[in-house]
């Protein structure tokens, strides 16, 4: 039995891990505060709040502050830093909030470690396949490549593909593995990297073991469906309940690794009791990658809908075109093995999206804020 720090224990990863590391006889800690973008207004009727209530030591506080991480981290043993600002596009316009939360409050961590005596063995990170930006592709002439941001005017003209920058030739998508370039291209995407980095160097000097996991688009039951700014099944769930048309940006052929909550823990877990994972990083998905049309058309059959599914062509500044990672790494090394693929996990989110309040759909004023700051094209 372990006592585990959850950062971000709360929220819509970190509660089902907290709940299933319980169900394993470990004592969980977790510090979160309770955001109102993910938990509402009052985080009392949160559902997420409310699974993981009294079954925890439940500390409400914040990674920005030092006094908040030190009343957390008495007597832990293992510590599975998930408390992140997240979204692309938000990250673009709340910059200092993003830095300062997911660089500065990892920063808190390890001055503690660094200067206070502990109990600390263990500490996953959770980053992003954000790092990568475009990440890898191939191109029939010149090999693999990874492919800078797409060229604004060519989007303009419907042009989404990347393109090779030495024969101009449209790029494959190939899956991206841990040695791949990094590349990111949104400021969420360099904090994370940064955060990651900040770890995995700083528990190598102090000999602390240390796992960075690189999850791609993760979703499932519990997720937020008020939150306009990540998971595109969430976003497209509460449109469609509320009646409202689903906007598709470029061609609806851009996609996503989309991997399944329970992996996710699944990962988590093995990458917490994994005693050959130190200093090193894994990417935790589903390894095929599924286009926004097929999501949205998923999504419509399983709410019975007859909302219109619109590709507008629009665009946001910073967006990747395609994502597919390789997880050979994790399954050699984590004994990782995704469970759920798509279609089946498609129908396990919408079932209990199904059961849920509808909520308000915020995702129009979200998209007035990025087109307010020029990322919305």
């Amino acid at each position: 039995m372990e006592n585990v720090l959850i950062t971000g224990g709360a929220g819509f990863i970190g509660s089902k891990l907290s709940l299933s590391l319980l169900e394993k006889g470990h004592k969980v800690t977790v510090l979160d505060n309770l955001s109102t973008q993910i938990h509402g207004e009052n985080y009392k009727h949160s559902p997420l709040y409310n699974s993981i209530k009294d079954k925890v030591n439940f500390i409400r506080g914040d990674v920005r502050n030092l006094s908040d991480w030190k009343k957390a981290l008495v007597g832990q043993n293992i510590i599975v830093h998930l408390a992140a600002e997240t979204g692309t596009g938000q990250s673009m316009y709340e910059i200092s909030k993003y830095v300062e939360v997911n660089i500065s409050g990892t920063s808190h961590l390890l001055d503690f470690m660094a200067n206070e005596s502990h109990e600390i063995k263990k500490v996953v990170i959770a980053s992003s396949r954000a790092i990568y930006g475009e990440g890898k592709y191939e191109c029939s002439e010149h090999g693999f490549v990874f492919p800078e941001s797409r060229n604004e005017k060519d989007m303009e003209n419907g042009q989404f593909e990347p393109v090779c920058s030495r024969c101009n030739k449209i790029l494959d998508l190939v899956a991206t593995d841990e040695q791949s370039k990094i590349n990111p291209c949104s400021i969420y995407g360099i904090t994370k990297y940064n955060q990651e980095q900040m770890v995995l160097v700083a528990c190598k000097s102090l000999g602390v073991d240390a796992t960075a996991l690189r999850f791609q688009n993760v979703y499932g039951p519990g997720q937020s469906l008020s939150n306009p700014y990540t998971g595109i099944l969430s976003i497209f769930s509460t449109r469609i309940l509320n009646n409202n048309p689903i906007n598709i940006f470029e061609d609806g052929l851009e996609s996503r690794d989309f991997v399944y909550i329970d992996d996710v823990v699944d990962g988590t877990i093995l990458a917490m009791f994994n005693n050959n994972s130190s200093s090193s990083t894994y990417n935790i998905g589903s390894g095929k990658s599924t286009s926004v049309s097929m999501v949205a058309n998923f999504l419509k059959s399983a709410y019975n809908s007859d909302v219109d599914i619109q590709i507008s062509g629009d665009f946001r500044i910073g967006d990747i075109r395609h994502n597919k990672a390789d997880i050979t790494k994790a399954k050699k090394v984590l004994g990782f093995e995704p469970k759920i693929m798509f279609e089946q996990g498609v129908e396990l989110f919408s079932n209990w999206v199904k059961c849920q309040e509808i909520q308000s759909d915020n995702f129009d004023q979200s998209i007035e804020n990025l087109k307010q700051k020029g990322l919305m094209k």
